[in-house]
This record gives C-alpha cells, sequence and structure tokens, in this order.
C-alpha cells in the first residue's frame, strides 16, 4: 500500500459533521489546518469543493512564499481574497472545484492545470496559469522561474439555478457554440421535476457527456494552458476523483446565494467608470509566447504600482499641486475629476479605499447580483442536488460576508438558516461552530 493510501485509511472520523460558520472567508483556514493536525483531514492531497461568487484564489503580492509554514503569521497575513492558493504552496490542497453561480464570471469555465511555486527572484508566491484572473494581478511566472513546484487542478464550474436547470429543454434550439457546456445538469437529464430524478441523472453522467469551452465574454481566448479547457468538467468525473481522493473540505460563501459589490455604493458612476479607467487591464492577445506574457504582466504590475504610490501620496495630501503631478503621467489624466468629485462628497476622502476598490476594476467587474428569495431557494435546491451526489465531506466551512457587505446584511441570517437546513438534510445531525460576533448577526 502507498503512503497516500496508508495516510488516508488511518484518518479519523468526526462522530457528527462538523460545521464552522466564519463572518471573514480567510477566518475559516485555521479551522481546516486544526482538523489537519487532528488528522481528521491528511496533511496533502486534500480536494476542495468551494461554492462561491468569487474565486478567492489571488495570492498576498508581497509575502515571502515561506510565509505558508508558520501557521500564525500566515493566518495574520491573509484576506478574503487570498487565502486559499497558500494552502495549495504549502501542500494542503492538490484540487479545487470553484463552482459559481450564473452572474460571476471571473475564471474560464473547464479544467485548468497548472503549478503554484516560490517565484526565485522575489520568493513570493507565483503561478504559471495565464487566465486573465491571474495576468491581471501579475502572478504569472514562467515555470522556469519556480521552486518547490506544486501541481494544481482547478475545476469552473457553472451552478444554474435549479429551476433553470428544469427548463433547459426550452433552450435546447441555442446553438452549441453559444451554449455553457459546464452546467451541473447533464443534458439528457434536465427536464427532472424533482431532486430525486436529478440525482439519478447526475449519478449516470458520464465524460461522454457533451464537451467544450464555456465562453465568458467576447474576447473569450485561448492560452497555452488552455488544451484541457476544451475537455468541460462533468459531474460525474467531480464524483469520481472526490470518490477516489477520499476526504475533502465542502466550503460555502454565503455570497453564492446573494451578492452584492460594496464599491458600487461608496461611489457615484461617475466616479465608479473613472476608477475603471484608471484600473483597466489590456488583455493580452492570443497565442502569445512566454515573453509575451511576462512583458503584459511586468507591465501591469509596474501600472499597478504607479497607482498604489499615487493614492498613497494623496493620503498624504490631496492639494492641487499633488493631484497635477500624478494626472500629467500618462493614462492619468481623469485622477483629476476622480479627486475633485470625491472632495465634493466627503471631507477626507479615503484613498487606500479608492485604492483597494480601484483593484477590483480590471478586467472584469465584481459581482453584483441581489437575489430574489425564489431565486436564493432554486440556488439551495441546486446545491443540494449536487451535494446529493457526492461523498459526505470531512468538514464544511460557511462564510458570512455580510461585515463586508458582500453578502446583503437583510439576507444573510436567512440564507444561512436555509443552507444548514439544507446540510441537515442531507447529512444529519451536525456540530455547527458559530464563529462570528453578535455584531455580525445583528446586521
Amino acid at each position: 500500500m502507498s503512503d497516500f493510501a496508508e495516510e488516508r485509511g488511518s484518518l479519523r472520523r468526526y462522530p457528527e459533521l462538523p460545521v464552522w460558520v466564519v463572518e471573514d472567508h480567510q477566518e475559516v483556514l485555521p479551522f481546516i489546518y486544526r482538523a489537519i493536525g487532528s488528522k481528521h483531514l491528511p496533511a496533502s492531497n486534500i480536494s476542495f469543493v468551494h461554492f462561491d461568487s468569487h474565486p478567492d484564489l489571488l495570492i498576498p503580492v508581497n509575502m515571502p512564499a515561506d510565509t505558508v509554514f508558520d501557521k500564525d503569521t500566515l493566518f495574520g497575513e491573509l484576506s478574503i481574497e487570498n487565502w486559499i492558493m497558500p494552502a495549495v504552496y504549502a501542500g494542503h490542497f492538490s484540487h479545487i472545484i470553484w463552482l459559481h453561480p450564473t452572474w460571476a464570471q471571473q475564471i474560464r469555465e473547464g479544467k485548468h492545470h497548472f503549478l503554484v511555486g516560490k517565484d526565485i527572484s522575489t520568493t513570493t508566491i507565483r503561478v504559471t496559469s495565464t487566465d486573465h484572473y491571474f495576468l491581471s494581478d501579475g502572478l504569472y511566472v514562467t515555470e522556469d522561474q519556480l521552486e518547490n513546484q506544486k501541481p494544481l487542478q482547478l475545476d469552473v464550474i457553472m451552478v444554474k439555478p435549479y429551476k433553470l436547470c428544469n427548463n433547459q429543454e426550452e433552450n435546447d434550439a441555442v446553438s452549441s457554440a453559444k451554449k455553457p457546456k459546464l452546467a451541473l445538469e447533464d443534458a439528457e437529464n434536465t427536464a427532472s421535476t424533482n431532486c430525486d430524478s436529478y440525482s439519478e441523472g447526475l449519478e449516470k453522467d458520464t465524460v461522454a457527456q457533451r464537451r467544450g469551452q464555456t465562453c465568458l465574454g467576447p474576447s473569450c481566448s485561448r492560452s497555452p494552458e488552455s488544451q484541457d479547457l476544451q475537455a468541460a468538467v462533468s459531474t460525474g468525473e467531480i464524483l469520481g476523483t472526490l470518490k477516489k481522493g477520499g476526504a475533502f473540505v465542502l466550503d460555502i460563501d454565503l455570497d453564492f446565494f446573494s451578492v452584492k459589490n460594496p464599491f458600487k455604493e461608496m461611489f457615484t458612476q461617475e466616479e465608479y467608470k473613472i476608477l475603471q479607467e484608471l484600473y483597466q487591464f489590456k488583455k493580452p492577445g492570443i497565442n502569445l509566447t512566454e515573453e509575451d506574457l511576462v512583458d503584459c504582466v511586468d507591465t501591469r504590475i509596474h501600472q499597478l504600482e504607479d497607482l498604489e504610490a499615487t493614492f498613497a501620496d494623496l493620503c498624504d495630501g490631496d492639494d492641487e499641486e499633488t493631484v497635477q503631478k500624478w494626472a500629467s503621467n500618462p493614462g492619468m489624466e481623469s485622477l483629476v475629476p476622480l479627486v475633485q468629485s470625491l472632495k465634493k462628497r466627503m471631507e477626507v476622502p479615503d484613498y487606500e479605499m479608492v485604492h483597494q476598490a480601484g483593484l477590483t476594476c480590471d478586467y472584469s467587474e465584481l459581482p453584483h447580483h441581489i437575489s430574489t428569495e425564489q431565486e436564493i431557494e432554486d440556488l439551495i435546491q441546486s446545491v443540494c442536488c449536487l451535494l446529493k451526489n457526492l461523498p459526505k465531506p470531512t468538514l464544511v466551512t460557511i462564510a458570512r460576508s455580510s461585515l463586508d457587505d458582500y453578502c446583503p446584511s437583510e439576507q444573510v441570517d436567512n440564507i444561512q438558516e436555509k443552507v444548514l437546513d439544507a446540510l441537515r438534510s442531507l447529512y444529519g445531525s451536525l456540530d455547527i461552530h458559530l464563529v462570528y460576533s453578535a455584531e455580525s448577526s445583528a446586521s
């Protein structure tokens, strides 16, 4: 028996399924590490099933890679958008399945295989993925630049609301070139009228399912890594992977069911438009060489560094001379009307927050879709139908994401109760830990 199989066989089992509910998403990681330490999860090759309106797959840009080996320091470095990949580099996660609603389209659908490792020139964590999600944050490097490489399989799958799944027959006339191939329903089973019959269809799902890449926008382009994207991920493949792999973590952000872009409420429409212009990421063309991709990333890094320096300087003083100095740089002309507008609305603009908002305005907007009660119910049903066909997870982690206004505060408690009820119906008695403040609960 291999060491890997022996480790799997020696794992401990919880008497009841533990469910950890936190406020900010990065706060779930210590509970996953605790499960690794107690040998309920293996130390490596963990599968991570991640329901979220956001991928959360960025990387702390300047954090030394070796920080991952000091977990107390690591936990203090992480934020909601960058807490998963350090666990990949640490060797814990090797397979991430990002299941996203229809309104979240930050990463291309399908299978992505790439490396995560330490950049030998900066000693930070970087990746070999050429997806725009990573390029726009300056996180791509060539394979020969990485040491301590960890292979990662990332599956990106759209989850359609259950009612949408059942109405799929009506859309069969849509051209296959335009039709999403990665919805969780099998083409032959989309007319199911209840979760049981729908589930039977999923269990029969095979690799022979229709295959193809879902184009998420007008600039859907192929990259060197995208050969794998031609083969769509089927639910049957997920099922097979998880059954082979054993223990896995089920992770749910409640903003999967209803999500806001909080920055849209912080800024006027005109201010937000200017931020999009200032921080815009110019997408690279197709069939680029490694040298072209490196140049693209270098240009982007310099752009972001200049913007960071600009708003840091404005924090110290936003007099007209300072603003004009920065606005004289190429592409920065719109800084003048932005600052003027901000100063009209607030006594002391928070330029650090302006910069953080700008960082989300790269090649696509943050998802924003405040769901109706029916839409939430339909998505709960879709999640149930999927999970019913997967093995029981080792533990469940849930993020409320309400204090930072990603999950609407007026909906979060209701969504949380629906999710917990769904988990009880699937797995029976739960060991629930509510690890968030009264302030969050009262929101």
